[in-house]
This record gives structure tokens, sequence and C-alpha cells, in this order.
């Protein structure tokens, strides 16, 4: 059974008449006959489903994953977090993506009230009250701190999950002064979305993600994380992001191997750089690489909705260490961005 705006469905509703019933309510392009499709699927019988990666270093991927590990994965969070039956949960996620589909799945495993909301960079604005439960991404965050009502209700969620991309240190500032709990979440689609957090708010705020129980990770020869996390995928996953690890067997994420530019032998990592100009730049920007002749690779800069001279960019650049400053600055009208609001690397380095 699942229980969605505070009506509960049978899994035989949702195989037979909830698509029907919520295309008469909502309209047949309605997120909510999205979501009926999906639980349509989740009980269709079938020990398995399709979920999509992000794609945000490539060409996304379709996998068949099996729902006995989604359940796994769900249950990881729902004790994680302390999550009882009965708890708001806000579904804003798009549901082709493991993040929209694992908060469904989460909400089946633990007997939440699923508040589904189309996904838009605003899903609070239609809110009333704070859901217990909700997961977003940190544009999502960003947007709704801008908009008093909006802020208001965020701050009242009680547990708030933040992935799909990272949280730069200007976001975190703020999200720190929070009263209810807030993190910031590790996975990817082949764990079944997140397999550690790290908190965010309050005084336990910290840089070091803490893994689920059942969870081990181990650091490649290359510096890049292992995982370990058989409940909910039998192989070992070597990541492509750089890590440390402490005394407690927690880890942080330095950034990404192929993230890394070798410009004149000497290796920048563009997610350093982002985090340096972040502070100094009120636009939208991402770092990325182009070829060169002397130096093998050279550091670009893409910025969007404003020229390549604006004077606050050359301020920021100057700041920076000499090998992590932008040969070329590149402005577009738009950045390239996955279906799930992450920079597309891919598309940035095709762009340049």
């Amino acid at each position: 059974m699942i229980t969605i705006d505070g009506v509960t469905y049978t899994a035989e509703d949702c195989r037979t008449r909830l698509r029907a019933e919520f295309s008469h309510q909502y309209g047949e392009d309605s997120f909510q006959v999205q979501l009926a499709g999906f639980l349509q699927e989740w009980f269709d019988g079938s020990d398995t489903l399709s979920v999509h990666t992000s794609g945000s270093t490539g060409v996304p991927k379709e996998l068949r994953v099996e729902k006995e590990r989604m359940m796994n994965s769900a249950r990881m969070t729902v004790d994680f977090l302390g999550l009882q039956a009965g708890d708001t949960a806000l579904l804003c996620m798009p549901l082709p993506y493991i993040a929209g589909k694992m908060v469904v799945v989460r909400t089946l495993v633990a007997g939440l009230n699923l508040i589904p909301v189309h996904p838009s960079g605003h899903p609070l604005a239609g809110l009333s009250e704070a859901p217990v439960f909700a997961a977003m991404i940190p544009m999502q965050v960003f947007n709704a701190l801008q908009v008093p009502g909006e802020c208001e209700i965020l701050q009242q969620v009680r547990q708030l999950i933040i992935g799909g991309g990272a949280v730069d240190d200007a976001l975190a500032s703020v999200l720190k002064t929070f009263p209810q709990s807030v993190w910031s979440t590790y996975g990817m689609t082949e764990t079944l979305s997140h397999i550690a957090m790290r908190r965010l708010s309050g005084g336990k705020a910290s840089e070091w993600y803490t893994l689920f129980e059942g969870v081990t990770v181990s650091v490649s020869p290359e510096g890049t994380l292992v995982i370990y996390a058989p409940a909910v995928n039998p192989d070992r996953l070597e990541t492509n992001d750089l890590v440390e690890l402490d005394a407690q067997g927690r880890f942080r994420v330095l950034g990404r191997r192929d993230n890394t530019i070798n410009t004149g032998g000497v290796k920048v990592q563009i997610e350093q750089v982002e985090a340096a100009l972040h502070p100094h730049l009120p636009f939208p920007f991402v770092i990325t690489s182009a070829p060169d002749a002397k130096f093998g690779e050279r550091v670009v800069m893409l910025v969007e909705g404003v020229a390549e001279d604006h004077p606050r960019i050359a301020s920021a650049i100057a700041a920076l260490p000499p090998y992590w400053r932008p040969k070329q600055i590149i402005g577009v009208a738009s950045l390239p961005k996955t279906g799930t609001g992450k920079p597309d690397r891919a598309a940035a380095k095709r762009m340049v």
C-alpha cells in the first residue's frame, strides 16, 4: 500500500485504477500520472525495473535494478534519519532518475505520506506547511532561500537531504544556521541513491561523510573511493571521486579524477577552482578545459548571461593561484545541465 496526499491505495489500485484516476483529476501530462505509472511498474510482478544515470560526465545509461535492493537502500535512509510511519515526504524530483524513484520506495517501505509536487526550481511554492522529510537538489534549496515564504517552510523541514550536486561553501554557511537536520548525500545510480551523508546544519556540521550501516569503503591506488555495499549492489564500485579517509572510517571528497586538468604538468582540480570563485561571482559559471599546444590543456571558464570582460571576473581570477587562472573566458546564453540539474561537464567541454 501507499499513502499519497493522505489517501491510501492498495497494490491492486496501483496496478489498475490509479493512473486513470490521476489522469482524470490532474491531467494526462501531470506529474501525478507519472507517479501512477511508476507505481504500476513497481507492482507489476517483475523483480526489476529500469533507471537512468544522470549523464553528468557522459551519455546517460539505462540500468535494470532489483526492487529488493531498492527497498534495502530505502531502509538504510529511513533508519539513518529515524523516519516514522505517517511522516510526510515531499516528492519533487524527476521520476526517470533514481533520486525520484527512491523517494517513492522510501514511502512504501516506511509507510510515509507522499506529497507529490511537480519537479521545478521552486517545489515549495505551493505548500502551506513543511513536510517532515524532503529530498532536493542544491538549485531548489538555493531558490527557496530567496523567497521568504519558501525559506520559512524550508527551515521547518525536519529531515532535509540534498543530493544531485555539490553544496558550495556559501550555501553550506546558510544551512548551518538551520534549526532542523540538513544533510548532504553521497551516492550514485549504481548504489541506488546514497550510501553516506554528512551533516550541514548545527554544531555537528562536517565535511566528512558518515557511512550507512553495512557499507564499507576504501581508497584505490589512484586515490579514488571504492564502495562495497552488498545490500544494494553485489559489486565493489570504484568511483571517480578523489577522497581522503579518517580514523573513524568516514571520508571527504576532494574532487573528481576526470575533473582534473593537467596544464603545463600541474594538476588543477576543477571543483577547487570553482569553490574559490563562487564567493566572488554572483552569476552562473563552470570551469572546464580545452586542448592547448603549449600546456597540453588550458583552463577555460564558461559564464552565463554576462560579457566575457565583466570586471568582477577579472578581479576574481586575479586572486587565484597562477595555474588555476582560466586562460580563456567564454560567454554563453545558458550553461549545459543534465536532466537532474547537475553541470553537464561533457557538454561543457564540447562547447569549448
